[in-house]
């Protein structure tokens, strides 16, 4: 099997740590709401590439830094379903309250793969944490695209997969949420077709890019005759060791690459409130 990240990558400006064989590192002693040089920027983003989820810890953000640091990654974007943050409309903030049950978003998936260009990241900022739970897992589609046999990759290469926003398996998971935070568009509005394979626009590796939020059958095939493969997929794709895990505390930050990993919040803290701010960046039409 091929590793994500062999040995720990060094850095000129930034102390960054590897959090798991397969994917994540940790940055330490940057504040994001300071007036960062290029450099460190650089790096940042660098690290993000490497490590394809990076966090950060006792950061300090009020929506005004949160956004300017956003736009030296890249360039946030709007989510579709969910109120944003009321003069921040690219900020959208996700709160589970005592009384809810559903978690936002709890199920493995890449985000908003039912767009046309999907976004390339997503960063999230911890402001209300449970006293306990609520961590986040992520996945790396390069090791579970590398990992399967040679005639796997040979098929899965040539297919599209069709992508569907309301995919009942994510609907439940919005369904709290969407009580007090609805921008009013249906659930099952939007669609698109995507590479069950992607190659990453910036480093060049193949991942697999189909997940069980969105994604509803291969193009030129029935549901039916998809769900056998895609089913064998989602349970590979989540696979122990291609994974990391986050606790999360206040002031945490959480940036992901959409392009190569999936992520999953775990919904283990009922009776207990959590609130995270999130920005989407910008991406391109997968290829």
């Amino acid at each position: 099997m091929t590793s994500s990240v062999k040995v720990k990558k060094n850095f000129k400006n930034i102390n960054v740590f590897p959090i798991a064989g397969a994917l994540g590192a940790e940055i330490e002693n940057i504040n994001l709401s300071d007036n960062l040089s290029d450099d460190v920027v650089s790096e940042i983003y660098d690290a993000l590439l490497t490590y394809q989820v990076i966090f950060f810890r006792d950061q300090n953000f009020e929506p005004v830094s949160q956004q300017a640091f956003a736009k030296r990654i890249g360039t946030p974007i709007v989510y579709p379903f969910v109120a944003s943050l009321d003069g921040f409309p690219e900020i959208t903030p996700i709160l589970k309250k005592e009384t809810d049950t559903n978690n936002f978003g709890g199920i493995w998936h890449s985000d908003t793969t039912y767009q046309d260009k999907p976004p390339m990241g997503t960063m999230l900022y911890g402001i209300e944490i449970p006293a306990f739970g609520g961590d986040t897992e992520w996945s790396n589609q390069y090791l579970a695209y590398e990992s399967l046999s040679e005639g796997m990759k040979k098929f899965l290469d040539t297919l599209q997969g069709v992508n569907i926003s309301g995919k009942a398996r994510v609907a439940k998971t919005r369904s709290d949420i969407m009580k007090h935070a609805s921008v009013g568009l249906k659930g099952d509005e939007l669609k698109a077709i995507h590479p069950v394979v992607r190659t990453h626009p910036e480093t060049k590796r193949k991942s697999l890019y189909v997940n069980e939020a969105h994604t509803t059958n291969f193009v030129g095939m029935t549901e039916e005759e998809s769900t056998p493969i895609l089913e064998f997929l989602y349970k590979h794709q989540i696979k122990s060791e291609f994974t990391c895990r986050f606790q999360w505390k206040p002031g945490s930050v959480a940036i992901w690459d959409n392009r190569c990993t999936m992520h999953n919040p775990i919904n283990d803290y009922h009776g207990q409130r959590r609130l995270m701010h999130r920005i989407t960046f910008a991406g391109d039409k997968p290829k």
